[in-house]
């Protein structure tokens, strides 16, 4: 390419100048030329290596921020294709920002506790990449230091030299001499007690965004609801004998655990489409009535409480609810609950019993109507039939919105359910 531009601005320039100006001026030219073409090939060589600049996703319409949390990489680090590399604390769940694409990491662009948005540049990347060194490796003579050996190890100390035997045993002295003899001194004064320096230090820890999300949903849901609570106790009996019987049998032939709460799932959805205003919510001046039943159900975890939610309850079996539980209780165990798993939700459950909560009024999860608690199962004396037994017995609390819900409409559903786990075969029938 370099000798076709000489020859052409040869013939250009040739009327113009001698021969051997020409065949100077085209040397100088192609060598300037060449020098250009390779300082090009040089910063090619250069902008070819593939830099991605990944930015903060789409988390839900609802989310727009965030706090980068940590960073699972640090830069020149290798990254695998969608390898965590940075956590983003959201204030309903963690979301996890993976590499699109394998390489190394060359630069970070915000930094840990910052607020980022969606869409904000959040690390560069040099795609296809490979990271120079890596970890060490322990050689192959490293051993661990041996431990002491017989001849090393201190030899262990030799008995004390016991005294010379007398050739007669000395005769005990009598008693009474051995109490005249013995001084007679004024009892020792007790040793003070002295306490060490108390501690009454403080500690500071910022709430995080879950637990302020938290706190703001619970201030507003008592400052907007006219909530009330009614309670009820329930004989729980029969539903007891019920696990006894099959829960090995749904073990083994569905993998899951038989408990109460899918029972009390099941029990709720028999009432909610019997009292449909307990499953209802406010929108603005009118009343939403859902034909469907979505159950969240309140699951504490490390960072606060979350509430997956059951979707359309009224088509799955009390298996179906144990299973479903059991899968989203895992997901928020490990933090890997999404922002879909608990967005919506007609009616929740909170079951307080499992850390012994005896009773209570729990808050309502606006904008729902209504909320169930359980509580622990405790035996007590009660009337059957005339005759005092002891019984495993449950309070059960319903906290609801009295804008929407009035105080008969509540008693009635809390008494549909009541019905049902003491009679299991009413939501079987559906009466």
């Amino acid at each position: 390419m370099q000798s076709r531009i000489a020859v052409q601005l040869s013939q250009a320039v040739a009327p113009a100048f001698g021969r051997a100006a020409l065949a100077s001026g085209a040397a100088r030219l192609s060598a300037a030329l060449l020098v250009r073409h390779t300082q090009a090939r040089s910063a090619i060589t250069v902008t070819d290596a593939k830099y991605r600049v990944i930015k903060v996703p789409h988390m839900a319409d609802s989310i727009t921020e965030g706090t980068l949390k940590s960073w699972a990489r640090q830069v020149g680090e290798q990254v695998e294709q969608d390898e965590e590399v940075a956590s983003i604390e959201t204030d309903k769940v963690d979301i996890p920002v993976n590499s699109p694409v394998a390489g190394v990491l060359r630069e970070l662009l915000a930094k840990e506790e910052d607020t980022v948005v969606v869409g904000q540049d959040l690390f560069k990347i040099e795609e296809g990449a490979v990271a120079e060194g890596g970890a060490a490796k322990p050689k192959a003579s490293e051993e661990p230091p041996a431990a002491a050996t017989p001849e090393t190890a201190p030899a262990p100390p030799k008995p004390a030299a016991s005294a010379p035997p007398t050739s007669k045993p000395a005769a005990p002295a009598p008693a009474a001499a051995v109490a005249a003899a013995a001084p007679k001194s004024a009892p020792a004064a007790a040793a003070p007690v002295s306490f060490g320096p108390a501690s009454r230090s403080e500690r500071h820890v910022k709430m995080n965004r879950m637990r302020l999300r938290i706190s703001e949903r619970l201030k507003q849901s008592q400052n907007t609801a006219a909530s009330l609570t009614t309670f009820n106790e329930i004989d729980m009996s029969n539903l007891i004998n019920l696990r006894k019987q099959y829960k090995d049998d749904v073990l083994k032939a569905h993998g899951v655990k038989l408990g109460y709460m899918g029972a009390f799932v099941k029990a709720s959805t028999h009432a909610l489409q019997a009292v449909p205003e307990v499953n209802a919510s406010i929108d603005g001046d009118h009343m939403v009535y859902h034909d469907y039943c979505d159950v969240s159900v309140a699951v504490a975890t490390p960072k606060g409480l979350v509430t997956p939610v059951l979707r359309n309850t009224e088509r799955m079996s009390i298996v179906d609810v144990e299973q479903e539980i059991a899968n989203l209780g895992k997901k928020a165990r490990d933090n890997k609950i999404t922002v879909e798993d608990m967005a919506g939700g007609t009616f929740t459950i909170s079951n307080g019993g499992v850390f012994g909560s005896l009773y209570g009024t729990p808050i309502i999860n606006m904008p729902q109507a209504a909320i169930l608690g359980m509580h622990a199962i405790k035996e007590r004396p009660v009337v059957v039939n005339g005759k005092i037994e002891i019984r495993p017995m449950m309070y059960v609390a319903l906290s609801y919105d009295h804008r929407i819900i009035d105080g008969r409409e509540a008693v009635t559903f809390l008494v549909k359910i009541k019905e049902a786990i003491e009679d299991p075969s009413r939501m079987l029938l559906n009466v």
